[in-house]
């Protein structure tokens, strides 16, 4: 133990990344920290499955990059384990289920998530990861887009609004929706995320001190305020939930808390509709985190739209994503479900289970993840369903007796 010490007795006690090597010299395993120091002690000091035992039994040297940040840590580990591809980075490995951070080709570049079996459909200017961890890489995104705002919007969306979308009203999107953003501007930040994930902080703080000396001189104060902003933003990035340093998992198993959520809409003939979200998490159904909606946008009879308003607005909240979706019905509902997600720049694997008239079918479309048995996933559905129809006839019930009153 007293030899073993000496390998993390001098580790810092400040985020970054951690390189475990053998006695030759070759590096096994790479990880990242908010705090090197109690992380790796970590795996010494407490009790390890037979793997990890192991891996620790063949260290002779651990030594440390530094960063800032978690998020630096987090995308700094993802470009190390790339480029040393290490033994006992396992799920590193699979080249295909995990996600990638894409820059697209487009005039107005999107920054969005996809994996890597996706990769092949979408023009990339620019592409970083894999991450294993999807809540990670989707937190950390969420975090610099509030520095440095970008479109999710199609080509063909761009400056066609009438109206701003919800992400420019809370300063996400800088509003290419409706072109309220010159194409000079815009690129500004897309190439500061750029250098971000490739680890050129320093770069981008000396860029944006400059302009904004420059915008001060010409007495462009509002401007200069802003560049001040994001330049305070990117100094004080306060992001350690990033890491979560509470055990040391098995690389080689699935991360622990999975989410699924469900979908249902109710309605007559487009009368008092309402959409239902159900969860599913850490194995079994989780009734705190139902949520239920009031159609708000669609008139009439349209299932699909009101499903596909459910979604965007529940995407519209900073409640933790799902690591799946669950429609009740078919492709159409699916399609709608992903249009949704796809608008908001984000990869989130969507399933449908149709019923049919009597609710005796069970046909899914799409694939969905091993670590989810189907039967959970009907269990899921009915749920939803359940949901949506006694919020229905709790709302149809007011509407009614309203009715009677004004009678």
């Amino acid at each position: 133990m007293a030899d073993q010490k000496k390998l993390y007795r001098n580790l810092p006690a400040t985020p970054g990344v951690y390189l475990m090597k053998n006695r030759s010299g070759k590096i096994i395993y790479i990880g990242k920290a908010v705090n090197l120091k109690r992380r790796v002690s970590g795996y010494f000091l407490r009790p390890q499955e037979a793997r990890i035992s192991k891996m620790v039994s063949e260290i002779a040297k651990i030594s440390f990059l530094k960063t800032d940040t978690a998020i630096e840590a987090l995308i700094l580990e993802s470009g190390l384990i790339k480029k040393h591809s290490p033994p006992y980075n396992i799920r590193e490995k699979d080249d295909k289920s995990f996600l990638r951070v894409v820059i697209t080709k487009d005039a107005f570049p999107r920054v969005i998530l996809a994996y890597g079996k996706e990769l092949q459909d979408i023009p990339a200017k620019a592409v970083f990861g894999p991450f294993t961890s999807s809540s990670s890489i989707r937190e950390a995104l969420r975090i610099i887009r509030r520095i440095f705002p970008y479109s999710v919007h199609s080509a063909d969306k761009i400056g066609k609004a009438r109206r701003p979308c919800f992400e420019y009203e809370i300063g996400l999107c800088p509003g290419t929706c409706i072109g309220a953003v010159s194409k000079k501007e815009y690129l500004k930040n897309i190439k500061n995320i750029r250098l971000f994930f490739e680890g050129r902080k320093e770069r981008i703080l000396k860029s944006l001190e400059k302009e904004m000396k420059e915008a001060a001189k010409k007495t462009e104060f509002e401007k200069a305020a802003k560049l001040r902003g994001q330049i305070f933003a990117l100094k004080h990035i306060q992001d350690v939930a990033l890491i979560s340093e509470n055990k040391i998992e098995d690389e080689s198993k699935p991360e622990p808390s999975k989410r699924v959520e469900g979908y249902d809409i109710s309605n007559i003939s487009g009368t008092s509709a309402v959409g239902s979200m159900v969860v599913w998490q850490n194995g079994g159904i989780n009734k705190k985190e139902y949520r239920l909606f009031r159609i708000k946008t669609i008139i009439g009879s349209n299932d699909v739209g009101m499903l596909k308003e459910v979604i965007t607005r529940r995407l519209n909240n900073a409640w933790p994503l799902p690591d799946l979706i669950m429609v009740d019905g078919g492709l159409v509902q699916v399609s709608a479900a992903k249009k949704a997600i796809a608008e908001k720049g984000l990869v989130i694997p969507v399933v449908g289970i149709a019923k049919g008239p009597e609710r005796k079918k069970n046909d899914f479309t799409g694939k969905f993840p091993s670590w989810i048995k189907p039967e959970e996933l009907i269990k899921l559905r009915d749920e939803a369903h359940r949901f949506a129809i006694s919020y229905h006839r709790r709302v149809r019930g007011r509407s009614l007796t309203g009715f009677r009153k004004r009678q």
